[in-house]
């Protein structure tokens, strides 16, 4: 059965909260074990149906979403760690220029960084606009990359880098934000903020480099002040806002490479897959998902606010939390073997036991090729 909570209003909306049980009968309430056992059998199942779906791609080095085409080059470096490869992605500078100027910072961008260990893979944009890292295509373009190497080039998702210089740096500021749980750490090169938000980078560790004479758009100073602003949120909430933070005396725009450092300082983070707070803070092109929730395509709007914070086994839920939101839930965030309570701005909304299922694992995984963040529940807030 679905169990049905009536609730007062929140948010503006009237609203009851149903459990998403999905199939009743013999998949219901899945052990720990035998949820774990389903991830791995689905996981490889549809690894082995992306593996011919996408080594085509893969092998011509350009992905292509509808009319936008992603071009890509590769380098391998280091021996593979147990566990699975790292993957850097890392944007070039341009943006508002011929082609052949951002072909030639592309080109640059190729050689310009070298992990110790993993595939460091530098995209083509797939326009020359000056906001060629941060139109609303490059988000599932890049999902689509990381996918990519995590099924065909052995990547751990749990370690997956993000870094560009200049106007790609401007694209991280925008795209690390956005996408944060696809990340394990980010790295910003003398790019401008513009309208950036730190907020969203509550789990994700982020490195901030500009010379400091770099003054062409303010940079130096818009920077720093970002520095300033990130360095501020670490000391109020010493569990979130990791960050690393540069501003070299007297160097320009290009910083001789200096900003180098923040590979090895972004090698030792792992991504933070289920973290126990999160701030959902919609910018630039909104995202239906991010880490363990998710709101329906409608509701996904710029300037939209949701905190989530798990506390013994309690979720609450603060701020523009829609009808139709769901909690993707797994053993890895809290156990499912004993009832929980969600609030919705203090007000109970559920209290309950929640089913793990095959459904859920199935659906999550269809998504993305991730199953270090598949979850093995679902629970939505019903209309």
């Amino acid at each position: 059965m679905i169990t049905t909570l009536r609730i007062p209003a929140f948010c503006a909306v009237a609203a009851s909260v149903s459990l998403v049980p999905f199939v009743r009968g013999a998949e219901e309430g899945l052990s720990k074990e035998a949820a774990a056992a389903k991830v791995e059998a689905v996981w490889k199942e549809r690894r082995a149906v992306l593996e011919k779906e996408r080594a085509a791609e893969l092998e011509a080095k350009a992905i292509t979403i509808g009319d936008k085409t992603l071009k890509f080059e590769a380098r391998e470096f280091g021996k593979a760690p147990e566990g699975g490869r790292s993957l850097w992605i890392s944007m070039h500078g341009g943006g508002g220029a011929p082609p052949a100027v951002n072909d030639q910072q592309w080109r640059n961008q190729i050689g310009l960084y070298e992990p110790a260990e993993g595939w460091y893979v530098a995209p083509r944009a797939p326009t020359d606009t000056w906001n060629l890292w941060h139109e609303g295509h490059i988000s599932g373009l890049f999902d689509r990359l990381i996918d990519d190497f995590v099924v065909l080039r052995g990547v751990n998702p749990e370690k997956v880098y993000l870094m560009g210089y200049s106007a790609g740096g401007d694209g991280v500021w925008q795209l690390a934000p956005r996408m944060p749980d696809r990340l394990a750490a980010a790295a910003m090169m003398a790019g401008h903020p513009n309208d950036a938000s730190l907020l969203p980078l509550r789990n994700l560790p982020l490195g901030i480099f500009v010379g400091g004479a770099d003054g062409a758009y303010n940079r130096n100073k818009v920077v720093a002040a970002k520095g300033e602003e990130i360095v501020k949120l670490r000391k109020e909430d010493p569990e979130g806002y990791d960050n690393m933070v540069r501003v070299y005396p007297g160097l320009p725009h290009w910083m001789n490479r200096k900003d180098a450092e923040a590979l090895p300082w972004m090698a030792e983070k792992t991504r933070r897959t289920w973290p126990d707070k999160l701030v959902w803070l919609q910018t630039g092109t909104p995202r239906e998902r991010f880490y363990w929730l998710s709101v329906p395509a409608a509701e996904a709007k710029p300037g939209k606010r949701i905190d989530a914070v798990v506390k013994g086994r309690v979720i609450a839920l603060t701020g523009d939390v829609p009808a139709g939101l769901t909690l993707r839930l797994s053993d890895k965030l809290l156990t499912l073997d004993e009832p929980l309570t969600v609030t919705v701005n203090g007000k109970e909304v559920f209290s309950g036991k929640v089913s793990r299922t095959a459904a859920a694992i199935e659906q999550s995984l269809a998504e993305r090729a991730d199953p270090a963040a598949a979850a093995t529940a679902l629970l939505t807030i019903k209309p």
